[in-house]
Protein backbone atom coordinates (compact mmCIF):
# COMPACT_ATOMS: atom_id res chain seq x y z
CA UNK A 1 0.00 0.00 0.00
CA UNK A 2 2.59 2.44 1.01
CA UNK A 3 4.91 1.74 -1.93
CA UNK A 4 2.24 2.05 -4.23
CA UNK A 5 0.71 5.42 -2.58
CA UNK A 6 4.42 6.76 -3.17
CA UNK A 7 5.00 6.83 -6.63
CA UNK A 8 2.59 9.57 -7.60
CA UNK A 9 4.08 12.44 -5.40
CA UNK A 10 7.14 10.79 -5.64
CA UNK A 11 6.92 11.61 -9.77
CA UNK A 12 4.89 15.00 -9.15
CA UNK A 13 8.31 16.43 -8.01
CA UNK A 14 10.90 14.53 -9.01
CA UNK A 15 11.52 16.47 -12.14
CA UNK A 16 11.70 19.53 -10.29
CA UNK A 17 15.59 20.08 -10.50
CA UNK A 18 15.94 18.59 -14.00
CA UNK A 19 13.79 20.09 -16.38
CA UNK A 20 16.76 22.38 -16.83
CA UNK A 21 18.78 19.74 -17.97
CA UNK A 22 16.48 18.56 -20.14
CA UNK A 23 15.68 21.34 -21.69
CA UNK A 24 19.92 21.62 -22.21
CA UNK A 25 19.67 18.01 -23.75
CA UNK A 26 16.77 17.96 -26.30
CA UNK A 27 17.53 22.22 -26.89
CA UNK A 28 13.88 23.17 -26.02
CA UNK A 29 13.02 26.12 -24.23
CA UNK A 30 11.36 26.35 -20.36
CA UNK A 31 8.17 27.06 -22.04
CA UNK A 32 8.31 23.12 -23.93
CA UNK A 33 9.74 21.45 -20.81
CA UNK A 34 7.21 22.78 -18.79
CA UNK A 35 5.23 20.41 -20.04
CA UNK A 36 6.70 17.18 -18.27
CA UNK A 37 5.33 18.39 -15.10
CA UNK A 38 1.78 19.59 -16.98
CA UNK A 39 1.08 16.75 -18.67
CA UNK A 40 1.74 14.04 -15.34
CA UNK A 41 -0.36 16.83 -13.42
CA UNK A 42 -3.64 16.63 -16.41
CA UNK A 43 -3.16 12.52 -16.55
CA UNK A 44 -3.39 12.57 -12.69
CA UNK A 45 -6.25 15.03 -12.22
CA UNK A 46 -8.67 12.81 -14.80
CA UNK A 47 -6.68 9.60 -13.86
CA UNK A 48 -7.28 9.47 -10.34
CA UNK A 49 -11.17 9.80 -9.55
CA UNK A 50 -11.15 7.19 -12.71
CA UNK A 51 -8.98 5.06 -11.38
CA UNK A 52 -11.10 5.57 -7.99
CA UNK A 53 -13.95 4.20 -9.46
CA UNK A 54 -12.47 1.21 -11.00
CA UNK A 55 -10.84 0.04 -7.58
CA UNK A 56 -14.67 0.76 -6.16
CA UNK A 57 -16.00 -1.40 -9.05
CA UNK A 58 -13.55 -4.30 -8.81
CA UNK A 59 -11.35 -4.59 -6.21
CA UNK A 60 -7.88 -3.04 -5.66
CA UNK A 61 -5.53 -5.44 -6.69
CA UNK A 62 -6.30 -5.47 -10.37
CA UNK A 63 -6.05 -2.11 -10.90
CA UNK A 64 -3.20 -1.67 -8.68
CA UNK A 65 -1.45 -4.43 -10.77
CA UNK A 66 -2.39 -2.59 -14.15
CA UNK A 67 -0.72 1.00 -12.55
CA UNK A 68 2.54 -0.56 -11.04
CA UNK A 69 2.68 -1.92 -14.97
CA UNK A 70 2.50 1.20 -16.87
CA UNK A 71 4.26 3.05 -14.18
CA UNK A 72 7.04 0.47 -15.37
CA UNK A 73 6.85 1.12 -19.40
CA UNK A 74 7.09 4.67 -18.70
CA UNK A 75 9.97 4.44 -16.81
CA UNK A 76 11.66 2.22 -19.67
CA UNK A 77 10.82 5.13 -21.82
CA UNK A 78 12.19 7.72 -20.04
CA UNK A 79 15.31 5.89 -19.73
CA UNK A 80 15.75 5.97 -23.27
CA UNK A 81 13.76 8.65 -25.20
CA UNK A 82 15.02 9.87 -28.21
CA UNK A 83 12.91 13.04 -27.91
CA UNK A 84 10.90 15.72 -25.50
CA UNK A 85 7.66 14.20 -26.91
CA UNK A 86 7.84 11.24 -26.64
CA UNK A 87 9.74 11.67 -22.84
CA UNK A 88 6.25 14.06 -22.42
CA UNK A 89 4.38 10.52 -23.69
CA UNK A 90 6.16 8.99 -20.90
CA UNK A 91 5.14 11.28 -18.52
CA UNK A 92 1.66 10.74 -19.50
CA UNK A 93 1.50 7.36 -18.89
CA UNK A 94 3.50 8.05 -15.27
CA UNK A 95 0.89 9.58 -14.34
CA UNK A 96 -1.75 7.62 -14.99
CA UNK A 97 -0.11 4.53 -13.81
CA UNK A 98 0.83 6.22 -10.87
CA UNK A 99 -3.20 6.94 -9.99
CA UNK A 100 -4.29 3.43 -8.98
CA UNK A 101 -1.54 3.17 -5.67
CA UNK A 102 -3.69 5.78 -3.34
CA UNK A 103 -7.19 4.78 -3.82
CA UNK A 104 -6.56 1.31 -3.67
CA UNK A 105 -5.14 1.54 -0.47
CA UNK A 106 -8.00 4.24 1.02
CA UNK A 107 -10.15 1.17 -0.64
CA UNK A 108 -8.22 -2.09 1.12
CA UNK A 109 -8.15 0.07 4.63
CA UNK A 110 -12.32 0.31 4.38
CA UNK A 111 -12.50 -3.14 3.46
CA UNK A 112 -10.97 -4.29 6.56
CA UNK A 113 -12.62 -1.85 8.00
CA UNK A 114 -16.26 -3.76 7.03
CA UNK A 115 -14.55 -7.31 7.38
CA UNK A 116 -13.06 -6.58 11.39
CA UNK A 117 -16.07 -3.98 12.18
CA UNK A 118 -13.19 -2.57 13.57
CA UNK A 119 -11.59 1.01 12.46
CA UNK A 120 -8.41 0.96 11.47
CA UNK A 121 -5.28 2.27 13.62
CA UNK A 122 -5.15 6.20 13.42
CA UNK A 123 -0.92 5.03 12.61
CA UNK A 124 -1.97 3.37 9.17
CA UNK A 125 -3.81 6.61 7.73
CA UNK A 126 -0.68 8.33 8.95
CA UNK A 127 1.73 5.97 7.11
CA UNK A 128 -0.75 6.47 4.52
CA UNK A 129 -0.72 10.16 4.21
CA UNK A 130 3.19 10.26 4.69
CA UNK A 131 3.39 8.20 1.32
CA UNK A 132 0.64 9.69 -0.13
CA UNK A 133 1.30 13.06 -0.69
CA UNK A 134 4.15 14.17 2.30
CA UNK A 135 6.95 12.15 0.26
CA UNK A 136 6.32 14.60 -2.48
CA UNK A 137 8.56 16.80 -0.81
CA UNK A 138 11.47 14.04 -1.09
CA UNK A 139 11.42 14.42 -4.96
CA UNK A 140 13.83 17.17 -5.37
CA UNK A 141 16.48 16.29 -3.15
CA UNK A 142 15.86 12.57 -4.80
CA UNK A 143 16.12 14.33 -8.42
CA UNK A 144 19.34 15.86 -7.40
CA UNK A 145 20.84 12.77 -6.13
CA UNK A 146 19.83 11.07 -8.79
CA UNK A 147 21.02 13.60 -11.57
CA UNK A 148 24.32 13.32 -9.55
CA UNK A 149 25.08 10.10 -9.43
CA UNK A 150 23.21 9.25 -13.89
CA UNK A 151 21.96 12.34 -14.80
CA UNK A 152 18.20 13.09 -15.44
CA UNK A 153 17.39 9.85 -17.22
CA UNK A 154 17.99 7.84 -13.87
CA UNK A 155 14.81 10.31 -12.27
CA UNK A 156 13.08 7.89 -14.74
CA UNK A 157 14.81 4.55 -14.32
CA UNK A 158 13.86 4.97 -10.38
CA UNK A 159 10.43 3.82 -11.92
CA UNK A 160 11.65 0.68 -12.82
CA UNK A 161 12.88 -0.97 -9.78
CA UNK A 162 9.92 0.93 -7.99
CA UNK A 163 7.31 -0.90 -10.41
CA UNK A 164 8.89 -4.36 -10.12
CA UNK A 165 8.75 -4.27 -6.39
CA UNK A 166 5.06 -2.90 -6.69
CA UNK A 167 3.92 -6.01 -9.05
CA UNK A 168 5.94 -8.49 -7.00
CA UNK A 169 4.66 -7.63 -3.32
CA UNK A 170 1.01 -6.85 -4.83
CA UNK A 171 0.76 -10.10 -6.56
CA UNK A 172 1.56 -12.06 -3.52
CA UNK A 173 0.03 -9.72 -0.78
CA UNK A 174 -2.94 -7.76 -1.96
CA UNK A 175 -6.58 -9.85 -1.29
CA UNK A 176 -8.01 -11.36 -4.42
CA UNK A 177 -11.89 -10.45 -4.33
CA UNK A 178 -14.74 -12.47 -3.36
CA UNK A 179 -16.40 -14.60 -5.27
CA UNK A 180 -20.38 -13.81 -5.10
CA UNK A 181 -22.58 -15.52 -7.63
CA UNK A 182 -25.12 -12.06 -6.32
CA UNK A 183 -22.58 -9.08 -6.93
CA UNK A 184 -24.25 -6.62 -9.22
CA UNK A 185 -23.24 -5.90 -12.82
CA UNK A 186 -20.62 -3.45 -13.05
CA UNK A 187 -21.37 -0.21 -14.95
CA UNK A 188 -18.95 2.61 -15.65
CA UNK A 189 -20.12 5.65 -16.33
CA UNK A 190 -17.77 6.29 -20.21
CA UNK A 191 -19.76 9.74 -20.95
CA UNK A 192 -19.16 10.81 -17.75
CA UNK A 193 -15.38 10.42 -17.83
CA UNK A 194 -15.30 11.66 -21.32
CA UNK A 195 -17.60 14.95 -19.98
CA UNK A 196 -15.04 15.17 -16.46
CA UNK A 197 -12.12 15.27 -19.13
CA UNK A 198 -13.50 17.73 -21.19
CA UNK A 199 -14.19 19.90 -18.27
CA UNK A 200 -10.46 19.70 -16.62
CA UNK A 201 -8.22 18.84 -19.47
CA UNK A 202 -9.09 22.54 -20.97
CA UNK A 203 -9.23 24.33 -17.54
CA UNK A 204 -5.63 22.74 -16.88
CA UNK A 205 -4.08 23.81 -20.19
CA UNK A 206 -4.96 27.21 -20.08
CA UNK A 207 -3.67 27.19 -16.08
CA UNK A 208 -0.69 26.11 -17.74
CA UNK A 209 -0.04 29.40 -19.56
CA UNK A 210 -2.36 31.87 -18.60
CA UNK A 211 -2.55 34.13 -22.33
CA UNK A 212 -5.69 36.43 -23.78
CA UNK A 213 -5.49 34.41 -27.29
CA UNK A 214 -6.77 31.71 -25.28
CA UNK A 215 -9.95 32.94 -23.69
CA UNK A 216 -11.73 29.96 -25.71
CA UNK A 217 -10.18 27.67 -22.86
CA UNK A 218 -12.06 28.18 -20.29
CA UNK A 219 -15.65 28.74 -22.19
CA UNK A 220 -14.71 25.06 -23.51
CA UNK A 221 -14.41 24.11 -19.73
CA UNK A 222 -17.08 25.67 -18.34
CA UNK A 223 -19.80 24.67 -21.20
CA UNK A 224 -18.35 21.35 -20.79
CA UNK A 225 -18.88 21.66 -16.85
CA UNK A 226 -22.72 22.18 -17.71
CA UNK A 227 -22.92 19.26 -19.87
CA UNK A 228 -21.40 17.03 -17.39
CA UNK A 229 -23.92 18.12 -14.77
CA UNK A 230 -26.28 17.16 -16.79
CA UNK A 231 -25.21 13.57 -17.51
CA UNK A 232 -23.98 13.08 -13.63
CA UNK A 233 -27.35 13.64 -12.63
CA UNK A 234 -29.45 11.79 -14.78
CA UNK A 235 -26.93 9.16 -15.26
CA UNK A 236 -28.48 5.62 -13.18
CA UNK A 237 -24.61 4.68 -12.86
CA UNK A 238 -22.42 8.47 -12.37
CA UNK A 239 -19.10 8.69 -12.68
CA UNK A 240 -18.96 11.22 -9.70
CA UNK A 241 -22.39 11.45 -7.89
CA UNK A 242 -23.06 15.19 -7.62
CA UNK A 243 -26.09 14.47 -5.28
CA UNK A 244 -24.04 12.88 -2.89
CA UNK A 245 -21.79 15.68 -3.27
CA UNK A 246 -24.19 18.26 -2.45
CA UNK A 247 -25.98 16.45 0.54
CA UNK A 248 -22.07 16.47 2.42
CA UNK A 249 -20.90 20.12 2.29
CA UNK A 250 -18.41 19.42 4.59
CA UNK A 251 -16.39 16.66 1.74
CA UNK A 252 -17.29 19.77 -0.58
CA UNK A 253 -15.27 22.21 1.63
CA UNK A 254 -12.00 19.76 2.32
CA UNK A 255 -11.95 19.08 -1.56
CA UNK A 256 -11.67 23.37 -1.60
CA UNK A 257 -8.91 23.41 1.35
CA UNK A 258 -6.92 20.50 -0.56
CA UNK A 259 -7.09 22.86 -3.22
CA UNK A 260 -5.62 25.66 -1.35
CA UNK A 261 -2.81 24.38 0.65
CA UNK A 262 -2.13 22.52 -2.66
CA UNK A 263 -1.53 25.95 -4.50
CA UNK A 264 1.08 27.28 -2.04
CA UNK A 265 2.86 24.13 -1.54
CA UNK A 266 3.20 23.59 -5.22
CA UNK A 267 4.23 27.13 -5.59
CA UNK A 268 6.88 26.92 -2.91
CA UNK A 269 8.17 23.20 -4.18
CA UNK A 270 8.58 24.33 -7.72
CA UNK A 271 8.57 28.21 -7.56
CA UNK A 272 11.29 27.99 -4.65
CA UNK A 273 13.07 25.49 -6.40
CA UNK A 274 13.70 27.72 -9.61
CA UNK A 275 14.66 30.32 -7.20
CA UNK A 276 17.17 28.67 -5.98
CA UNK A 277 19.03 27.60 -9.15
CA UNK A 278 17.93 30.73 -11.09
CA UNK A 279 18.02 33.80 -8.08
CA UNK A 280 20.67 31.95 -5.83
CA UNK A 281 22.84 30.35 -8.68
CA UNK A 282 22.73 26.86 -6.91
CA UNK A 283 23.74 23.75 -9.07
CA UNK A 284 20.99 21.28 -8.93
CA UNK A 285 22.40 18.77 -6.05
CA UNK A 286 22.47 21.67 -3.53
CA UNK A 287 19.27 22.87 -4.70
CA UNK A 288 17.86 19.88 -4.03
CA UNK A 289 19.64 19.25 -0.83
CA UNK A 290 17.98 22.10 0.61
CA UNK A 291 14.37 21.02 0.23
CA UNK A 292 15.39 18.30 2.39
CA UNK A 293 14.35 19.66 5.55
CA UNK A 294 10.87 20.03 4.50
CA UNK A 295 10.45 16.40 3.70
CA UNK A 296 12.25 15.50 7.07
CA UNK A 297 10.47 17.96 9.14
CA UNK A 298 7.33 16.81 7.84
CA UNK A 299 7.57 13.02 8.00
CA UNK A 300 8.26 13.80 12.00
CA UNK A 301 5.53 16.21 12.38
CA UNK A 302 3.17 13.14 10.70
CA UNK A 303 5.00 10.95 13.02
CA UNK A 304 4.46 13.06 16.11
CA UNK A 305 0.87 14.01 15.68
CA UNK A 306 -0.50 11.01 13.75
CA UNK A 307 -2.17 8.94 16.36
CA UNK A 308 -4.79 11.92 17.33
CA UNK A 309 -7.53 13.15 14.83
CA UNK A 310 -7.59 16.41 15.50
CA UNK A 311 -8.40 17.70 11.87
CA UNK A 312 -9.55 21.43 12.44
CA UNK A 313 -6.20 21.96 14.56
CA UNK A 314 -3.76 20.33 12.33
CA UNK A 315 -4.98 22.47 9.61
CA UNK A 316 -5.12 25.78 10.80
CA UNK A 317 -1.77 25.20 12.26
CA UNK A 318 -0.63 24.34 8.76
CA UNK A 319 -2.49 26.58 7.64
CA UNK A 320 -0.30 29.05 9.77
CA UNK A 321 3.00 27.70 8.90
CA UNK A 322 2.63 28.26 5.46
CA UNK A 323 1.84 31.86 5.71
CA UNK A 324 5.00 32.01 8.00
CA UNK A 325 7.10 30.32 5.28
CA UNK A 326 5.78 32.94 2.58
CA UNK A 327 6.41 35.84 4.57
CA UNK A 328 9.87 34.41 4.86
CA UNK A 329 10.54 34.39 1.45
CA UNK A 330 9.17 38.22 0.64
CA UNK A 331 12.70 38.59 2.56
CA UNK A 332 15.27 36.46 0.82
CA UNK A 333 17.60 37.50 -1.60
CA UNK A 334 20.63 36.64 -3.85
CA UNK A 335 22.52 36.76 -0.84
CA UNK A 336 20.64 34.99 1.77
CA UNK A 337 22.98 32.09 3.45
CA UNK A 338 22.28 28.82 2.97
CA UNK A 339 21.29 28.23 6.53
CA UNK A 340 17.93 30.85 5.93
CA UNK A 341 16.80 28.65 2.84
CA UNK A 342 16.79 25.56 5.30
CA UNK A 343 14.60 27.37 8.14
CA UNK A 344 12.05 28.65 5.30
CA UNK A 345 11.70 24.61 3.59
CA UNK A 346 11.71 23.40 7.80
CA UNK A 347 8.52 25.79 8.44
CA UNK A 348 6.51 24.57 5.29
CA UNK A 349 7.42 21.06 6.31
CA UNK A 350 5.29 21.39 8.78
CA UNK A 351 2.63 22.30 7.43
CA UNK A 352 3.38 19.81 4.86
CA UNK A 353 3.40 17.13 7.48
CA UNK A 354 -0.21 18.33 9.11
CA UNK A 355 -2.39 19.37 6.44
CA UNK A 356 -1.99 15.99 3.95
CA UNK A 357 -2.66 13.99 7.20
CA UNK A 358 -5.46 16.37 8.13
CA UNK A 359 -7.36 16.37 4.80
CA UNK A 360 -6.59 12.73 3.98
CA UNK A 361 -8.49 11.83 7.82
CA UNK A 362 -10.98 14.18 7.06
CA UNK A 363 -12.09 12.53 3.47
CA UNK A 364 -12.11 8.84 5.27
CA UNK A 365 -14.26 9.94 7.74
CA UNK A 366 -16.53 12.69 5.71
CA UNK A 367 -17.19 10.31 2.71
CA UNK A 368 -19.52 7.56 2.02
CA UNK A 369 -17.58 4.15 2.57
CA UNK A 370 -18.70 2.27 -0.25
CA UNK A 371 -17.47 5.35 -2.43
CA UNK A 372 -13.93 6.12 -0.76
CA UNK A 373 -11.67 4.43 -3.62
CA UNK A 374 -13.44 7.24 -5.96
CA UNK A 375 -13.46 9.84 -3.36
CA UNK A 376 -10.31 9.99 -2.31
CA UNK A 377 -9.34 10.19 -6.27
CA UNK A 378 -11.16 13.30 -6.48
CA UNK A 379 -9.76 14.86 -3.63
CA UNK A 380 -6.36 14.03 -5.52
CA UNK A 381 -7.93 15.23 -8.64
CA UNK A 382 -8.38 19.34 -6.55
CA UNK A 383 -4.97 18.60 -5.41
CA UNK A 384 -3.59 18.89 -8.71
CA UNK A 385 -5.96 21.54 -9.65
CA UNK A 386 -4.14 23.86 -7.02
CA UNK A 387 -0.76 22.34 -8.35
CA UNK A 388 -2.13 23.72 -12.22
CA UNK A 389 -2.92 27.05 -10.22
CA UNK A 390 0.55 27.43 -8.83
CA UNK A 391 1.76 26.55 -12.26
CA UNK A 392 0.13 29.40 -13.82
CA UNK A 393 1.02 31.55 -10.72
CA UNK A 394 4.83 30.63 -11.73
CA UNK A 395 4.03 31.30 -15.12
CA UNK A 396 3.32 34.76 -14.63
CA UNK A 397 5.42 35.46 -11.96
CA UNK A 398 8.38 33.74 -12.87
CA UNK A 399 8.85 34.88 -16.10
CA UNK A 400 11.40 35.56 -17.85
CA UNK A 401 13.58 34.32 -15.11
CA UNK A 402 12.94 33.36 -11.44
CA UNK A 403 14.92 36.38 -9.95
CA UNK A 404 13.88 37.34 -6.35
CA UNK A 405 11.69 40.29 -7.22
CA UNK A 406 9.66 37.85 -9.32
CA UNK A 407 9.78 34.90 -6.13
CA UNK A 408 9.10 37.54 -4.01
CA UNK A 409 5.45 38.24 -5.91
CA UNK A 410 4.61 34.87 -6.14
CA UNK A 411 5.26 34.30 -2.36
CA UNK A 412 2.53 37.39 -2.01
CA UNK A 413 0.26 35.36 -4.33
CA UNK A 414 0.70 32.18 -1.91
CA UNK A 415 0.07 34.36 1.37
CA UNK A 416 -3.43 35.10 -0.38
CA UNK A 417 -4.47 31.67 -0.84
CA UNK A 418 -2.86 30.33 2.81
CA UNK A 419 -4.78 32.99 4.40
CA UNK A 420 -7.72 31.56 2.50
CA UNK A 421 -7.04 28.61 3.77
CA UNK A 422 -6.74 29.30 7.58
CA UNK A 423 -10.23 30.89 7.17
CA UNK A 424 -11.80 27.80 5.72
CA UNK A 425 -10.31 25.69 8.69
CA UNK A 426 -11.40 27.93 11.31
CA UNK A 427 -15.12 28.54 9.78
CA UNK A 428 -15.60 25.04 9.39
CA UNK A 429 -17.35 23.79 12.06
CA UNK A 430 -17.95 20.33 11.19
CA UNK A 431 -13.81 19.61 11.80
CA UNK A 432 -14.75 19.88 15.11
CA UNK A 433 -16.51 16.67 15.25
CA UNK A 434 -13.80 14.46 13.52
CA UNK A 435 -10.69 15.70 16.36
CA UNK A 436 -13.56 14.63 19.31
CA UNK A 437 -12.14 11.66 21.00
CA UNK A 438 -15.46 10.47 20.77
CA UNK A 439 -16.21 10.07 17.16
CA UNK A 440 -17.35 7.01 15.96
CA UNK A 441 -15.40 5.32 13.60
CA UNK A 442 -16.80 4.86 9.72
CA UNK A 443 -19.29 2.15 9.65
CA UNK A 444 -20.40 0.63 6.32
CA UNK A 445 -23.95 2.09 5.03
CA UNK A 446 -25.93 0.87 2.02
CA UNK A 447 -25.29 1.49 -1.36
CA UNK A 448 -27.59 4.08 -2.60
CA UNK A 449 -27.69 6.98 -5.07
CA UNK A 450 -29.35 9.17 -2.97
CA UNK A 451 -26.89 8.34 -0.29
CA UNK A 452 -25.51 11.61 1.47
CA UNK A 453 -22.94 10.28 4.26
CA UNK A 454 -21.55 12.61 6.41
CA UNK A 455 -19.56 10.23 8.78
CA UNK A 456 -17.73 12.92 10.44
CA UNK A 457 -21.17 13.97 11.79
CA UNK A 458 -22.80 11.64 12.75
Amino acid sequence: MLLGAMLNPINSSIIAVSLIPIGMAFGAPPAETTWLVSALYLATAVGQPLFGKLVDAFGPRPLYLIGSAMVGVAGVMGMFAPSLGVLIAARVLLGFGTCAGYPASMHLIRRENRRTGQDSPQVVLTLLALSSQTVMAIGPTLGGLLMALGGWRATFAINVPLAVACLVIGSRRLPRREASATRPAVHIDVVGILAFAAVVVPLMIFLIDIRPDRWYLPVIAGLAAVGFGIRELRAAEPFIDLRVLAGNPPLVLTYLRALLTATVSYGLLYGFTQWLEDGRQLAPTPAGLALLPLSGMAIVISLITGRRQAVRAKLMVGAIAQLIACAVMIMLGGGTPYWLLLVVTAVAGVSQGLTGLANQNAVYYQADPRRIASSAGLMRTFVYLGSMVASAAQGAFLKPRADSASMHELATFMIIFAALFLILSITDRSLRRIGADNCPAPAAQPESRSSTTNEGNN
